[in-house]
């Protein structure tokens, strides 16, 4: 069994490419600008669909500082079709996480309750934000549906750092 380790912030993010719902792929962490990777866990969670409706309500915010948004799930293409035309985000939904890039990323993953919530293994909320130097700058990681970031919080927060110039913070070991 594959274990879960941690990302730490400073570190170079190692880029990981999934599947688009347009039939093309997109590679998170390598485009050199300030970039936002929202996991969310998945067609069945319903606090997910609001959340993403809420980045989707900053989506303007994140693109006026130039962040890239994306978010992404281990669902199939067919489960996140049904989010993309729940929820209708302006950016991308990502989907076909595996487990293994679960753990790569760090993340908790939970297994269904029943076989109506959903038929994989599924990961918990994060959020992952890299630098134009492709470091990780920011990382949250949760174990629960309704642990996410205050939006308003995180784009002034990033708002903040680009302006002062200000330092990623976490990275002693």
């Amino acid at each position: 069994m594959e274990t879960t380790r941690k990302l730490h912030p400073g570190q170079p993010f190692q880029p990981i490419t999934l599947s688009r719902l347009d039939g093309d792929t997109y590679t998170f962490g390598d485009a050199g600008v300030w970039e936002a990777l929202f996991i969310y866990r998945g067609k069945h969670c319903p606090r997910c669909r609001e959340y993403l409706g809420k980045i989707q309500s900053r989506l303007e915010a994140f693109n006026s500082l130039g962040i890239s948004v994306v978010a992404a799930s281990g669902d199939s293409e067919s489960q996140a079709q049904v989010t993309m035309e729940v929820v209708k985000p302006t950016f991308p939904l990502l989907y076909g996480l595996q487990e293994s890039g679960m753990h790569r990323l760090g993340l908790y993953v939970s297994a269904p309750r029943t076989e109506n919530e959903t038929d994989h293994n599924f990961p918990e909320p994060a959020l992952f934000v890299v630098n134009p130097d492709r470091e990780l700058h920011i990382v949250d990681i949760a174990n629960a549906p309704f642990v996410r970031p205050d939006l308003e919080a995180l784009v002034d927060g990033i708002g903040f750092i680009m302006e002062r110039r200000y330092p990623i913070r976490g990275t002693v070991r």
